[in-house]
């Protein structure tokens, strides 16, 4: 008996094993949208694409990056983003954007780093400009080459340039209009989902307004009225009337969230309704709102260049994929007029398409629970 009772003693306990966590939603959802190679390589082109919009003014251009002059350091090629950025110095000394023999000329002293291409979005790079290059071509002659990469149009004026900085603008329209789609459409459809009621059917009833409402032909109208239209005209255009899909989304997330015990406990505590709005039901609503805002970037980046094409787009001298598609009309014998602009807006779509397809799948909770 005694020697049964030390074997069971000296037997050692097997110590319980520690519970495994629990992975959190959106490290869940990121883990599952990486396991689709097609989408990982759609989300590098773009955020290639957007380092080329932000750095556009140090990949082409005639303006120097930064330079040194009359003792002052200066940047010059922000003035892409913004005209008015450029210092008023190089205008007093009547550099007429020629800098490259301007500054040496006028400060002997003067230093400069230049973009990587040089050549400008805006006009024809002229003989001699750069010391010893000729001319840009034009013409039939005006087909890729060294100092052309993507060739030149009909006035000279390099593709590659225009092509860089025109994906500013694509990013630019897709991003900003979205913006203003997601924000209209979060917050009707936020407040529908969670009053209902009298509310919930008045707002809905105006979704079903806009979305009767063709957006390429209020865009048309618009620019028939204002006398200079701008692209941040159809930025709002493209947002003000691109929300219900999102807003519906959102409603139908709030009319199920709510019911959920969390929402209930945190009414009766006395939780003002925009508190629990914010902070307990529209952060487990965004989820299934990625994916059509995803798939509306594309759709606002293909309806810009569509515009652009028939000429309503960014006005002149803005360099945008569709005016460079817009340039090859009627002259079709300029392949590289129609093939870059055009493989930028489909590798774009394609990719802002396939990342919204990931997401999708990712965030689907059908597909979560059968082990996809």
């Amino acid at each position: 008996m005694n020697r049964v009772e030390n074997l069971s003693m000296s037997t050692p306990t097997p110590s319980p094993r520690p519970a495994s966590q629990s992975v959190g939603f959106w490290k869940e959802t990121w883990r599952r949208f990486l396991r689709r190679k097609e989408a990982v390589i759609a989300l590098g082109v773009v955020s290639i694409l957007a380092l080329i919009a932000i750095l556009s003014p140090a990949i082409a251009g005639t303006k120097p990056i930064v330079c040194k002059y009359k003792g002052k350091i200066y940047f010059p090629a922000m003035s892409y983003f913004n005209e008015s950025w450029e210092n008023p110095i190089f205008q007093k000394d009547r550099f007429r954007k020629r800098y490259p023999l301007n500054l040496p000329k006028k400060d002997p002293q003067s230093w400069a780093v230049w973009p990587l291409s040089f050549n400008d979005p805006y006009r024809r790079v002229e003989d001699n400009e750069w010391p010893n290059r000729p001319g840009n071509p034009r013409g039939d002659q005006s087909g890729p080459t060294k100092m052309n990469l993507f060739g030149t149009d009909e006035t000279g004026v390099d593709v590659f340039a225009k092509m860089v900085h025109g994906t500013r603008i694509a990013l630019l329209v897709g991003f900003v209009s979205m913006g203003i789609a997601t924000a209209i459409g979060m917050l009707i459809g936020a407040i529908g989902g969670y009053f209902g009621g009298w509310i919930d059917s008045l707002l809905s009833r105006f979704t079903e307004v806009v979305m009767c409402i063709p957006t390429l032909v209020l865009i048309l109208a618009l620019y028939s009225l204002i006398q200079r239209p701008t692209i941040w005209h159809t930025m709002v255009i493209i947002g003000a009337t691109g929300w219900p899909g999102i807003s519906r989304l959102m409603r139908a997330e709030f009319l199920k969230i709510k019911q959920a015990d969390y929402v209930a406990a945190a009414r009766v505590s006395g939780i003002s309704p925009i508190k629990i709005i914010l902070r307990y039901i529209l952060p487990n609503a965004l989820a299934p709102v990625l994916v059509p805002v995803t798939f509306g970037i594309a759709s606002a980046i293909l309806l810009e260049n569509s515009l652009s094409f028939l000429g309503f787009g960014a006005p002149p001298p803005n360099p945008s994929w569709g005016s460079v598609l817009s340039s090859a009309h009627g002259n079709y014998q300029l392949w590289w007029l129609t093939v870059y602009p055009g493989l930028a807006v489909f590798l774009t779509v394609l990719s802002y398409n396939v990342i919204g397809e990931a997401l999708q799948e990712a965030t689907d909770p059908r597909l979560r629970e059968g082990g996809r």
